[in-house]
């Protein structure tokens, strides 16, 4: 054994670190001396946990980045072999704190960086991985955040750790509370590294039961035999007060113009959209609600499933194989188990309650429920039987695929942009219509259709909003798009030296512009006519877009509303265009509340009314792990947030509707489309509604129906 110095700390330091199950690099409890202290005290006394342990208090003061660092007297620590950091922690507020731990090495491009939430409670062992790891790489976007017992310990892994570390030369250990604002104590003992990634696994192991519901906690809506689940998915949910409504849902207190379809109209400065009998309309409708979208991959990842049923038998009808891999896509880049064998907790579930009819059961009972909770609307990706028995207005979506170019953004999230000067997209977008107005162009209770969802019509960062015009020039010469551009540019400047002094660039000849991956530039103060001609090209593009898919649907649906494209990123040029073409513009906004996620002084502007398509707020102490986009501390929070929000929509005159986003909640391991493991949802994949969030949604609804 050889003695060395940590910052200070005096640790035993084993020579060879791969031949023992545990090296100790430091003891922040037994030492001797302070370790490296930036703007934290360390208290004198030590104190003893619960099991015997010694601790040591430190506490953060408020400053940017109060830190302990603990760091070898010389030279640098060499962990080769070794697979974990554990920490001895334990948060001594009666909140959650958020701690940073930084591993540096001797180079200074090598680090490793994981942040982790530390519960108030009892003393963890805190695990970080000394690689970089993220829930993507067992298959889910958002991993178990809170400690669990490890054979009688308890045991938070940091599921997160970004960057890279030659292990061999490691220069320090630092501990950090980002930017406190009042004193936060923590008390520290031992840091060990031990070879191999037992925790990380153990942390991912077993964590679904044969319900599919999270093994590790428990909440009011959890069963654990079939009988609790038939029950609580059975009970009838209270029946909605009779309204003074229409049959589609409006309102007959607010009478406007009847022509047998669903339309928009605007009246005494309010802009509606009105049923087919011609009364005022408030769409609160809820997406995705369908029995087949909860399926997981279990193939790769059979140990973290407990008591799956066999594939055959009944059983195997709920199970199945699929392909999400996608290159161009961003959503669930990285991750694992992206293909193979599913599993559907869901429907499984359904025909646990219902026997072998469950499917007709679920239509009849989640119709019900609706109604029930106030809502008026199916809305996008649902299921097309839930419209066809004409109990709620419906929607219906356009999935414009085909064999057409693309241009990529840099966002790119769910794929890259079509695009619209190819002769190949009219076709597909008429394909498309047809498909979607299939059996519907008659029915009444359609309120209208959505062509694709969050286009990536800009990217982030400070040339976000010219991400389409850069990206069309930056492509290849063959793009249909980029000659589109170029034309303009070459009818606009009409020599290439023209352009060129005007955006401040070298070009040579009209040809440079075609080569492929040309070096577009930003738009800068010094050549204001970068700027110009690019706002110029998103209009023509957007307008090209929008006007091609909606002249394919009023070809194909003279009848039916065109609620746009449901705008995540977006630009003022593309909401101007959709508005020029599109009924309703739709903006899928998670935010506190609307008027956060879109520009309404524009669309007063615009004149035309808005339709939130989506939005949600979420909670991680029901079984999934991620709390969704717009997230609360606790489950009783979501219902406030919704009635927030929906009073703060229900108060604007542009906007028409809110979609909530989604009926069922997703899978603890992550849906196939791209891992998404989120609890924002009005029921459980039980089928068992969350009783407090849903009775606060539906007296929401009905405050927002009766005080429009």
């Amino acid at each position: 054994m050889k003695r060395i110095w940590l910052a200070g700390v005096v640790a035993l330091f084993t020579t060879n670190a791969v031949a023992v199950e545990a090296m100790k690099v430091a003891d922040l409890a037994a030492a001797s001396a302070h370790p490296g202290l930036q703007h934290v005290a360390r208290a004198v006394v030590m104190e003893t946990a619960q099991d015997g342990a010694k601790q040591q208090r430190y506490t953060f003061q408020p400053a940017t980045q109060p830190q302990v660092v603990v760091m070898p007297a010389q030279g640098v620590w060499n962990w080769q072999g070794q697979g974990e950091l554990h920490l001895r922690v334990q948060n001594a507020m009666p909140w959650a704190v958020t701690l940073v731990v930084d591993i540096d090495g001797a180079d200074t491009k090598q680090h490793l960086h994981a942040v982790v939430g530390l519960p108030a409670g009892p003393a963890q062992t805190l695990v970080v991985p000394l690689r970089a790891v993220s829930p993507l790489t067992f298959g889910m976007q958002a991993g178990p955040t809170r400690p669990f017992d490890d054979h009688g310990r308890r045991v938070l892994v940091a599921n997160t750790v970004a960057g890279a570390l030659d292990l061999s030369a490691v220069h320090d250990v630092r501990l950090s509370v980002p930017a406190p604002q009042a004193a936060q104590s923590l008390l520290f003992g031992r840091i060990d590294v031990v070879p191999g990634e037992a925790a990380l696994h153990e942390a991912y192991t077993g964590i679904v039961d044969r319900y599919g519901q999270y093994t590790r906690e428990e909440w009011p809506e959890k069963v654990a035999d079939d009988a609790a689940l038939r029950a609580a998915v059975r009970r009838t949910p209270p029946a909605g007060s009779p309204g003074n409504e229409d049959r589609y849902g409006g309102r007959l207190d607010v009478r406007l113009q009847a022509t047998g379809w669903f339309h928009t109209q605007k009246a005494k400065g309010r802009w509606w959209l009105v049923t087919p009998e011609g009364h005022g309309f408030f769409s609160l409708g809820v997406n995705t609600v369908k029995a087949d979208d909860t399926r997981t991959y279990v193939q790769g990842r059979a140990y973290m499933f407990r008591d799956l049923p066999p594939d055959r038998g009944a059983w195997a009808a709920f199970y199945g194989t699929g392909d999400n891999r996608n290159a161009q896509q961003g959503a669930g880049a990285g991750r694992c188990c992206d293909h193979g064998q599913w599993f559907d907790f869901y429907a499984a579930n359904l025909y646990r309650v219902d026997g072998s009819d469950w499917l007709a059961a679920w239509r009849k009972r989640t119709l019900a429920r609706l109604q029930a909770w106030g809502f008026n609307t199916i809305a996008n990706w649902s299921d097309p039987a839930l419209g066809a028995l004409h109990k709620l207005p419906y929607t219906r979506e356009l999935d414009i695929r085909g064999d057409f170019g693309t241009v990529a953004t840099g966002y790119d999230w769910w794929g890259r942009m079509p695009d619209p000067f190819d002769p190949r997209f009219a076709p597909a977008a008429d394909a498309a219509a047809a498909r979607a107005a299939r059996g519907v162009r008659d029915d009444p209770w359609l309120l209208g259709y959505f062509a694709d969802n969050e286009l990536s019509w800009s990217a982030y960062g400070p040339e976000g909003r010219w991400a389409l015009a850069m990206g069309t020039l930056h492509g290849a010469a063959r793009s249909a798009a980029k000659q589109a551009f170029i034309a303009d540019l070459k009818k606009k400047y009409g020599t290439p030296d023209k352009l060129a002094a005007a955006w401040g660039i070298t070009l040579a000849s009209w040809d440079a512009l075609d080569a492929t991956n040309f070096p577009a530039p930003a738009p800068s103060a010094a050549h204001p006519a970068i700027a110009a001609d690019y706002s110029a090209w998103l209009t023509r593009y957007a307008s090209r877009f929008f006007r091609t898919v909606a002249e394919a649907i009023h070809r194909h649906d003279p009848h039916h509303l065109y609620l746009g494209s449901r705008f995540a990123v977006k630009t003022p040029e593309a909401v101007a265009a959709c508005a020029r073409y599109c009924d309703v513009v739709s903006f899928n906004i998670y935010a506190d509340v609307p008027q956060h996620g879109f520009d309404a002084a524009a669309m007063r502007k615009l004149d035309k009314p808005v339709l939130i398509s989506e939005f949600h707020f979420g909670s991680d102490d029901r079984g999934p792990f991620g709390k969704g986009v717009v997230s609360v501390a606790s489950e009783a929070q979501r219902g406030q947030a919704y009635a927030r929000y929906l009073q703060a929509a229900a108060g604007d005159p542009e906007i028409v509707g809110t979609h909530w986003f989604e009926y069922v909640d997703e899978p603890v391991t992550g849906r196939l489309l791209d891992g998404e493991n989120g609890h924002f949802s009005l029921v459980g994949i039980t089928d068992i509604p969350f009783a407090g969030f849903v009775e606060a949604v539906r007296k929401a609804n009905a405050q927002v129906q009766a005080g429009l």
